[in-house]
């Protein structure tokens, strides 16, 4: 194995290593940091990480070093707790369904009923590109992050597009959908997409060919939420049949269904560390799911109406659930 490349994650905190396998194939992986702080030892962690790692050898030492020192001086950054309107976009001329950041927060997309998806430049407001395809309502958008050189437009005309972000060129039209497509997401490898559907199925895609390697079939009414893990190994679904599923993506195979809950789940998503599940509800709670058993661990009420979105911090000890009651909790 050869390191061919060092990135800086933010969010949640890490490095990832970018290197060739025996097989010359590119791969990725993580270094997490949840713990790091402002007042870390960096020459202790340097240590730490060359003598756990052996794809960081001492030569690496400085540029490991300067990403870290970028790590912490973002931990110091002023965390403003008051946000100010920036700009305002007329950005489409039929309402929006949804927008979404690339990793570095300098590029944003949004989806629109005008059946395209536009790429922006979020410090002047500019629009970049301007994703033209569809035949019907573009719903689901994504970036491929931390890369943020693609995009993935999922429509209500059935197909899901695969962008080049930088030049706006649709690369790929994945079809196979029987119904809308109302959720898409990618791997964190940026080697698969995957694409929930009103007519109950997700869809795995190969981004590179965009051609369908799976299937998923199980649930009985539509997918609203499709997630992957960190290691890209396990897709979680969200449905309006009351669960959640676990899938093994290699396999296509579903490995434990997560129900329980009494109304449509709105959200399903892992933990960073891929070891827990949460998902949302129309019957106003949220519940966490142990990945490797699929047991149900709890139950968290108190929201009086439809819990809408849920999300996890960086460290997986603390999340948040959105209600239509008007609350987050």
């Amino acid at each position: 194995m050869k390191l061919k490349k060092l990135l800086l994650r933010y969010y949640p905190p890490g490095i990832i290593l970018q290197y060739k396998d025996k097989d010359d194939s590119t791969k990725l992986k993580p270094i997490d940091l949840l713990d790091i702080t402002p007042d870390v030892d960096l020459e202790v962690l340097l240590t730490q990480l060359i003598n756990q790692e052996p794809l960081i050898s001492e030569s690496k030492r400085p540029a490991v070093r300067q990403l870290l020192e970028r790590l912490v001086a973002k931990l110091l950054e002023p965390q403003y707790s008051q946000f100010d309107l920036f700009k305002v976009l007329r950005a489409h001329i039929l309402p929006l369904t949804n927008c979404a950041f690339n990793k570095s927060g300098d590029k944003f997309i949004t989806g629109s009923y005008d059946r395209t998806c536009k790429v922006w430049d979020t410090q002047t407001g500019d629009e970049i590109h301007t994703l033209q395809g569809h035949k019907n309502v573009v719903y689901a958008i994504a970036f491929n992050n931390p890369f943020g050189d693609k995009v993935i437009t999922g429509s209500f005309d059935k197909t899901a597009k695969l962008w080049d972000a930088n030049t706006g060129q649709c690369l790929h039209t994945l079809k196979g959908h029987e119904m809308e497509i109302v959720c898409t997401s990618f791997n964190m490898q940026s080697t698969l997409v995957a694409t929930g559907s009103m007519d109950h199925t997700a869809k795995l895609w190969v981004v590179e060919t965009g051609e369908e390697c799976s299937t998923l079939s199980g649930h009985t009414a539509e997918i609203v939420s499709v997630c992957f893990n960190t290691a890209g190994d396990l897709l979680v679904t969200g449905s309006f049949d009351h669960d959640s599923r676990l899938w093994d993506v290699r396999t296509g195979q579903c490995v434990h269904v997560l129900s329980g809950h009494r109304g449509e789940v709105s959200s399903s998503i892992f933990n960073h560390a891929g070891s827990l599940v949460l998902s949302g509800s129309i019957d106003t709670t949220a519940r966490l799911w142990d990945v490797r058993s699929g047991r149900c661990l709890s139950v968290k009420t108190g929201h009086t109406d439809e819990v809408l979105d849920v999300a996890f911090d960086a460290a997986g000890s603390n999340f948040v659930s959105a209600s239509a009651d008007g609350t987050a909790r």
